[in-house]
């Protein structure tokens, strides 16, 4: 069994409509229009997109380990290493489209010492909770006071040169990102993390009620991804947008 095929959304494919391909507009144009707006973007999103999915990817398996299940650490991803943990497919298409996966982190919950369901729903956990820490320890020097939060634009970052504004931009991008794999990864419609954590901690006849639902768990997901591009209104970002501020306030500290 594997820890969730990880459907990486940024926050502009998961909040507003038709992002995606206003994404790739936006880097044609930057490319064209702005070449050193368009590396600073790409390089930032990278930074943020490697660190976050290592770490969350790592956290799946050391928390598999910790409770007595080697099967992550003996396939090579008890690392934070990216490498071990991209795909190739998922995560070009994170970096173009503003979604995409991560290499599934291979787990036999029958190894766990707590229990298969309640230690699958711990190691499943442990992804978005690396989340929410990384993103904290990403705001330590905008939270007190060491950055300046003042949210210049790309374009001012690269006319400054300031060091502390390229600081500040790396970072709000490591938070923003992780922050929302966090909440997202916690929605509980399989296979995301949350739908694991809540059939690990449902009563058994309850879980496995929903244990049902799972192959239909990535068709569910994709047609709400869809439905926000037909319609104009995402129910994954509205969602998503009902704590994101309060998360991030409390996290940033503002």
């Amino acid at each position: 069994m594997r820890i969730s095929h990880n459907v990486f959304l940024t926050a502009a494919s998961v909040a507003l409509p038709y992002a995606s391909v206003r994404l790739m507009i936006w880097y044609l144009n930057a490319l064209q229009d702005n070449p050193a707006v368009f590396f600073v973007y790409v390089a930032a999103w990278l930074v943020a997109i490697l660190t976050g999915l290592a770490f969350h990817e790592f956290c799946h398996a050391w928390t598999a380990y910790q409770l007595g299940d080697d099967t992550a650490q003996r396939n090579g991803r008890l690392t934070l290493n990216p490498l071990a943990h991209l795909d190739p497919v998922g995560s070009t298409l994170l970096l173009l489209f503003g979604f995409g996966w991560a290499k599934p982190t291979p787990v036999n919950p029958w190894r766990l010492r707590t229990g298969p369901r309640q230690g699958f729903a711990l190691v499943a956990l442990a992804g978005p909770a690396s989340n929410f820490f990384f993103a904290a320890l990403a705001a330590i020097p905008i939270r007190f006071g060491l950055v300046e939060t003042a949210f210049p634009s790309i374009e001012a970052v690269i006319r400054r040169g300031s060091g502390e504004d390229y600081l500040w931009l790396f970072l709000s991008f490591i938070i923003t990102l992780n922050v929302l794999l966090g909440i997202f990864n916690l929605i509980p419609i399989p296979p995301l993390d949350g739908f694991k954590v809540v059939t690990g901690i449902a009563p058994r006849e309850v879980a496995q009620a929903l244990e049902q639902l799972a192959p239909w768990g990535p068709g569910i997901l994709m047609t709400l991804i869809a439905f926000g591009f037909l319609t104009g209104f995402s129910p994954l970002g509205w969602l998503i947008g009902l704590v994101y501020d309060d998360v991030l306030r409390v996290i940033v500290g503002s």
